[in-house]
């Protein structure tokens, strides 16, 4: 496995030297073994340290902080190559930087020097730890309570559908510190050998099979008070915050997902023959392939928009991420699926792959917002009164 360095402003050859070092990590560490972690439901611990090595448990981090310092651009393109070796590993990942990015931003340097250098190296995960059982796509209605007591506040409250329980070694936790309503959520550090911390267990998913989900049981969990990230009341806005980064990095995984499926869906046409010719010279098979090329490369546009979007800091930031999203999500599942219908019974079986890429994709098209969600986002700031940045269309 190659080690690069990877400087923020980087030139052509330098950007191109990181991704070949990322796909070989995908090809040679991710790749071969994605069926017998799916199978297996194994959680490769050793793999996302040799992630870390290659400086990919920090990816959009400051470097100052230890990270890797990338702009959201060349982000998006390492989590498309990471997932074309398994999408579940690359999704993971991107929670990961989630967690390191929320904590680099919002952190004081004490909580810094506590967890960066465990969390960037990936010896140690980060997992996120918003939704409840009854606070879902309303985030805001969360319920989880931290009550002061002295120096400490103390934490109860379930978390639900989290990824990385029970493996992480700390999780931001959302709870609320003040009257309903986002503006009464804080953020906590939780360290992962917390006393009153326990997990549910494991979910039995769809896919997503090699990291686990599971709930996040607190009861009467007590944390210093300065295990507080950012301030009292800040809780939720922190959470929204890292989620542009998040929907970009799920879409780019959806793409590089697809894209490994439509690959083999082209190989296996030129090798197939029926009624006595060869697949590819269909032209329904022609078609098929030339729309999922299409929507693969309109998706991955929109995600690119989306990332130069949140390096700009651009007013309608979100708004073009939630746009990403949506379409890119969407894309991803469909064309996998596709590719899956072009391999007729065969695709249908788990030597061939394609099935395990489109159960693990489907699941894109439901966290870090629903694509319901997405339209919502959309739709409001379409209809903000007349002159507004949303109003204006992305150049």
């Amino acid at each position: 496995m190659t080690t690069v360095a990877t400087p923020t402003t980087m030139t052509s050859e330098e950007r191109a030297a990181i991704l070949g070092a990322v796909r070989e990590f995908a090809e040679t560490e991710l790749a071969p073994f994605a069926a017998e972690r799916d199978e297996k439901h194994l959680f490769p611990r050793d793999t996302l340290m040799r992630a870390g090595e290659l400086g990919l448990g920090g990816i959009y981090v400051r470097e100052e902080s230890g990270g890797t310092g990338l702009e959201r651009v060349d982000t998006v393109a390492i989590f498309e190559e990471l997932a074309k070796g398994d999408p579940t590993i690359a999704a993971y990942i991107s929670i990961h930087n989630m967690v390191v990015w929320m904590i680099d931003g919002y952190g004081t340097d004490a909580q810094l020097a506590r967890w960066m250098p465990e969390l960037i190296s990936m010896k140690g995960l980060g997992s996120y730890c918003l939704t409840e059982p009854g606070a879902g796509s309303d985030a805001a209605a969360l319920a989880t309570s931290a009550i002061r007591d002295g120096d400490e506040y103390v934490l109860t409250g379930v978390k639900q559908f989290i990824s990385g329980a029970g493996e992480a070694a700390v999780y931001i936790v959302m709870a609320r510190t003040g009257a309903p309503g986002a503006r009464g959520i804080t953020a906590f550090l939780v360290p992962g050998d917390a006393e009153g911390l326990s997990f549910g267990a494991p979910e039995k998913k769809m896919g997503w099979h090699a990291q686990p989900t599971r709930q996040v049981i607190l009861d009467g969990v007590r944390v210093p008070a300065t295990n507080m990230l950012g301030s009292e009341g800040q809780g939720f806005a922190i959470a929204m915050s890292a989620l542009n980064g998040g929907r970009l990095n799920i879409a780019a995984c959806s793409i590089g997902g697809a894209q490994w499926a439509l690959d083999r869906a082209v190989q296996y046409v030129h090798e197939r023959e029926a009624f006595g010719e060869p697949l590819a010279e269909k032209q329904s098979i022609l078609f098929a392939v030339a729309d999922m090329r299409t929507d693969l490369q309109a998706a991955r546009l929109m995600v690119r928009d989306g990332a130069q979007a949140v390096d700009e800091k651009a007013p309608d930031a979100t708004m073009r991420c939630a746009m990403a999203k949506r379409f890119a999500t969407d894309a991803g599942f469909d064309v996998a699926n596709k590719a899956l219908q072009l391999h007729g019974g065969y695709g249908y079986l788990q030597d061939y792959g394609i099935e395990r890429v489109v159960r693990d994709l489907r699941v894109h098209q439901i966290l870090e917002g629903t694509n319901e969600i997405m339209r919502l986002i959309v739709g409001r700031e379409m209809l903000r009164p007349s002159g507004s940045a949303s109003m204006r269309p992305a150049s």
